[in-house]
């Protein structure tokens, strides 16, 4: 969004300067766990429950999307309730937090470790179990994610201050998801899960020494507010960032989805070689980070995120033109398109809380729009498999194919697709966001943002 100049005790200016890695740390050591979790929740539990269970995969699968779903439809009712507990105090806040904490570290054992009694009672029991446990556990951990979020967007700052805020979050983050990775393959599920406890209680003891965001007003208790927090989707800047994030996200998550068939068949790399892959990319975002951060005080947040999208277009478009063996230029690729990475993970988060505060709801519904924001998250992974996997289908690829036509429809879905999807994100970037706010700030400072006094006009 456009600079800002808040004043001078706003607690995110307070991530700059002296201690300032203390503060980061204070605040961003929860995104480790939170990103910990992801991984053994999304992609290790349904081959765990097929390979060690034998569940069979289309019942496995309906049980993940009905949970799933319950997870996704919960994320603004969640951030309605997290603005409420704002509203309170910030100790209600962490003591809610703490609570969904213990109750999504027991839910992680329990889904990967179900009882005996469960496991002999027949595969609908497991089944029903797992279902149970997930939408238990999915919702805990947005409970904890969003009551995250919504605290760093509440410090406020500057565009600089704010992605500082965010940075620290999404780099321990990144960590987290390299821990993940390497933990179940070397250590087991059992070492694990306790890791990921003890991170927890960790990150959860560190948010609780972090910055407290300034005591915001209380949200409107409109009649259709105590309904569904739609409020957030009634501001038409909202709307243009959510669809640019959306376009953005599902162009980002197409490759995530496809990335493993790739691999193996346009590549046809040995499987040693794929965590290496995967290291990389995560590796050089986390490491990025530092410098889209400084580039953000010269170009700022949506002319640097426009860069990013650019860089992930060049290298996917170079990727293309790879075929078998080519694996030291594919490890190039993941270097480059990690570095993009850097950006979607850094500074549309900074973004939407600059967002909030031009749109005078600071302090009052953060939660209502990151439960949102948390929605369209979720909303982009499952487009991306929505779009993918049925393209590869329907144009004739299966795991494991050589045939030229299939790779070159692999290759068409893996490259080229986020590509069209990244150039038609940074259309609507350019158009929606940057192109408005540049007339906004060549306006007459005497006129009022539309959409700040539509807010204030509103109950």
């Amino acid at each position: 969004m456009t600079p800002t100049t808040p004043s001078a005790q706003e607690p995110a200016a307070q991530f700059m300067g002296a201690g300032a890695w203390r503060r980061g740390l204070s605040y961003g050591l929860l995104g480790m766990p939170l990103a910990f979790v992801a991984l053994p929740l999304y992609v290790i539990l349904p081959n765990h429950y097929a390979t060690a269970f034998g569940a069979p995969l289309a019942l496995l699968g309906a049980v993940l999307l009905g949970a799933r779903l319950v997870d996704a439809v919960l994320d603004p009712w969640i951030g309605r309730w997290c603005d409420r507990l704002f509203h309170q105090s910030h100790r209600a806040v962490l003591g809610t937090s703490a609570l969904a904490a213990v109750v999504l570290a027991l839910g992680l054992w329990g889904l990967l470790f179900p009882p005996v009694a469960v496991r002999g009672a027949g595969m609908t029991a497991l089944l029903a179990w797992a279902g149970v446990l997930m939408a238990i556990a999915y919702t805990a951990y947005s409970i904890v994610a969003v009551a995250h979020q919504s605290w760093g967007a509440r410090l406020g700052g500057t565009e600089a201050q704010r992605s500082r805020v965010v940075a620290w979050r999404e780099a321990l983050a990144l960590l987290g998801v390299l821990i993940a990775a390497v933990l179940p393959g070397t250590l087991g599920l059992g070492a694990t899960v306790g890791s990921f406890a003890v991170l927890l209680a960790l990150g959860w003891w560190a948010w609780t020494r972090a910055v407290v965001p300034l005591p915001g007003a209380a949200p409107a208790a409109t009649p259709t507010a105590r309904v569904v927090p739609l409020q957030p989707l009634r501001q038409p800047a909202f709307q243009r960032l959510l669809a640019v994030f959306v376009i953005n996200g599902t162009a980002s998550a197409i490759p995530a989805t496809l990335v493993l068939f790739f691999v193996q068949d346009r590549l046809q790399a040995s499987p040693s070689v794929e965590p290496a892959f995967l290291a990389t990319y995560f590796l050089c975002a986390a490491l990025s980070i530092p410098l889209w951060v400084r580039l953000v005080t010269r170009f700022g947040l949506a002319r640097t995120w426009l860069a990013g999208m650019g860089l992930s277009v060049a290298v996917f478009i170079w990727a293309a033109t790879l075929g078998a063996g080519d694996i030291a230029a594919f490890l190039i690729v993941c270097a480059l398109s990690g570095m993009a990475l850097g950006t979607d993970l850094a500074l549309p988060g900074a973004m939407l809380a600059g967002l909030i505060g031009q749109l005078g709801e600071r302090g009052q519904r953060e939660g209502a729009y990151f439960g949102w924001w948390s929605f369209a998250t979720k909303l982009n992974l499952a487009l991306a498999a929505g779009l993918a996997l049925p393209l590869l289908a329907w144009f004739g690829y299966t795991p494991g194919a050589r045939d030229p036509a299939a790779l070159q429809t692999l290759t068409i879905a893996y490259c080229l697709l986020p590509c069209a999807l990244k150039l038609l994100a940074g259309s609507a970037l350019y158009l929606l966001v940057i192109r408005p706010e540049s007339r906004a700030a060549t306006a007459p400072s005497a006129l009022p943002h539309p959409a700040a006094a539509t807010t204030r006009s509103q109950p």
